[in-house]
């Protein structure tokens, strides 16, 4: 196995240029539990470590940009204006693996479990690629193209992603087979953002990839009293945890049966609502 170690960022994207097939190495908390366990054995390994590009994030005009080497510590310590995220990242393994994990990792692997997928999945995050030709940025909804798939190139990297701050309430929602250091069964996360009068949506691990309820936002965006503040009824509720439970594609596993994430869903969708609406 080959092991490529740049310096910078545009050493980085050479090297990926010039080996398609490496495989981007951060945290590794994905990646070797893979190689460990002899489910893959790629013929070279790219360490971004070094690469600092990666490490930095920043606001402008209520955006943040959080650079892919940025780990869930972090996340949790040093961004209040991403609530659901941080929610998300404090479910994550050990403290010993957010202290290792980033989001960037989760993304590249595009696992249909991943944490932090519904988050960014309910703020329309973006997800920053790059090569040696140019940087592009992909809307998180269209980068997940099947399990354990996503729409960057072989020589792309991801370098960020992109996300509105909070503009109302955040909230994120796991079911697993105990209480920590868990993959999900599955996953809800929701945005309620005032400003724009829009909620958005993301469910994790009920499906081949990470995915957003559609119906259950529009019918939400309906019949929530945005002049108000008025709590949504107990009926309005129930109705938007059964559009969240019909969006899912769930399947039988290991883990969970398809009819209890269902369940699971429309429980988690109707408390994460009510706690959002009242934050």
């Amino acid at each position: 196995m080959e092991f490529l170690q740049p310096a910078s960022l545009r050493e980085a994207l050479e090297m990926k240029a010039a080996h398609p097939e490496a495989v981007p190495i951060q945290g590794g908390t994905d990646v070797m539990v893979e190689i460990n366990l002899d489910h893959r054995r790629p013929g070279a390994l790219l360490d971004l470590n070094r690469v600092r590009e990666l490490d930095g994030w920043g606001t402008d005009d209520g955006l943040v940009r959080v650079g892919a080497g940025v780990t869930y510590t972090r996340i949790l310590a040093e961004m209040p204006m991403l609530p659901g995220l941080a929610m998300a990242s404090r479910t994550v393994g050990s403290p010993q693996i957010r202290n290792r994990g980033t989001v960037g990792g989760n993304l590249g692997t595009a696992s249909p479990a991943g944490d932090a997928h519904p988050p960014l999945l309910a703020s329309d995050a973006l997800v920053e690629v790059a090569s040696t030709s140019g940087t592009r940025r992909i809307p998180v909804r269209e980068f997940f193209t099947g399990p354990k798939k996503n729409a960057m190139r072989p020589d792309e990297l991801v370098t960020a992603f992109v996300i509105r701050a909070a503009k109302g309430g955040q909230q994120f929602s796991k079911v697993g087979t105990r209480n920590a250091m868990v993959i999900a069964v599955c996953s809800f996360a929701i945005d309620v953002d005032h400003e724009r009068k829009k909620v958005g949506t993301g469910i994790g691990s009920a499906g081949p990839t990470p995915l957003r309820a559609a119906d259950a936002e529009t019918f939400i965006e309906g019949e929530l009293d945005w002049a108000n503040r008025k709590a949504p009824s107990d009926a309005t509720l129930k109705r938007f945890g059964e559009f969240v439970a019909a969006s899912a594609k769930p399947i039988d596993d290991i883990r969970g049966l398809a009819a209890y994430r269902r369940h699971a869903l429309a429980v988690m969708a109707r408390r994460c609502l009510a706690w959002a609406w009242a934050a």
